[in-house]
């Protein structure tokens, strides 16, 4: 039966992916394999040495690759080790951010297996996969609510990276329910020392290291220089890091009108297990969220967000 579970599996996994015989080639495909203590992946590759790895396990994006750089940082020190989140790529945070509720932090949605959902769809230039979680009965009872959370990884032409979330209400008692959201992306950089976060002016913002009492923002390039945890409210859909001695990452959002910054600096992340303590100076975290105005969904209602990166040189 194990034998038999894994090969529709693979078969499925397989078969979301499918293109135009005019259009088809050997350097574009979707593969599942074991990551590391045997967890399941799915590798997408582009042309020119594009690739997204993404773990089963939390349906977390562990490698994006442009014409074969690492452009996520996980850490050499991450626990792929269920129930144990995994430190670095882009955890999917839901239904809660942080603490803002009853559940344990960030909720549930990084410490659940995802199943690979057979969603057939023609495309001519992009690679992806569909991942689907459902609640568990222990979910149902820490959050009593039934939904169907999916999730489409796609790798574009170019090497674009896009995850597109999709939340429906599926509770047949008629119950609402709310949630907060967030990609929680760790970007990979040259040095904390040469980033810069632009887009961010003159927005109010919840400063996490200060109870979030609420400042606005007064600079135009944000520099991180100590301990930096702040959510951003009402951002715009494109945001950017520049990193002076690499590159820069453009993150468009539609519908995750808020944004984290996050860097722990020194003295937090020598209190971060499954963190380096010098890593974290190859690393910001810029988060597309919905966290300020939670999202309800009434029975059957859907919530859609979409999150795409790029890189400019």
């Amino acid at each position: 039966m194990r034998f038999l579970h894994y090969t529709l599996l693979l078969f499925s996994a397989l078969a979301v992916y499918i293109v135009e015989p005019s259009t088809a080639d050997n350097n574009k495909s979707v593969e599942i394999t074991k990551g590391i203590n045997d967890l399941d992946k799915i590798i997408l590759h582009q042309t020119q040495g594009s690739s997204v790895e993404v773990y089963l396990y939390g349906a977390h994006v562990t490698s994006w690759k442009k014409k074969g750089e690492e452009l996520i940082f996980v850490s050499s020190k991450a626990i792929f080790s269920p129930p144990k989140p995994i430190r670095g790529g882009i955890p999917v945070i839901f239904p809660q951010f942080s603490n803002l509720g009853s559940l344990p932090s960030h909720g549930f949605a990084r410490n659940r297996f995802w199943t690979i959902e057979n969603n057939l769809s023609h495309v001519t230039n992009e690679v992806f996969v569909d991942l689907l979680l459902k609640p568990t009965e222990a979910d149902l009872k820490i959050w009593p609510h039934r939904f169907e959370f999916r999730l489409r990884v796609t790798l574009k032409p170019g090497g674009d990276l896009m995850l597109t979330s999709c939340i429906r209400n599926t509770d047949a008692a008629g119950k609402p329910f709310t949630f907060t959201f967030a990609h929680h992306t760790y970007f990979s950089v040259s040095n904390i020392s040469e980033v810069e976060v632009k887009g961010l002016e003159n927005l109010d913002y919840l400063d996490n290291l200060k109870n979030r009492t609420r400042f606005t923002e007064h600079e135009d390039d944000i520099t991180i220089e100590s301990e930096f945890d702040r959510i951003y409210l009402s951002t715009p859909s494109k945001l950017a890091i520049l990193d002076h001695k690499k590159r820069t990452f453009v993150v468009q959002k539609d519908g995750l009108p808020d944004a984290v910054v996050w860097n722990p600096w020194e003295t937090k992340a020598k209190t971060i297990v499954d963190l380096g303590a010098d890593e974290y100076k190859y690393m910001i975290c810029l988060e597309a969220a919905a966290i300020g105005k939670p999202v309800t969904l009434n029975p059957g209602e859907e919530w859609k967000g979409r999150l795409q990166l790029s890189t400019r040189y």
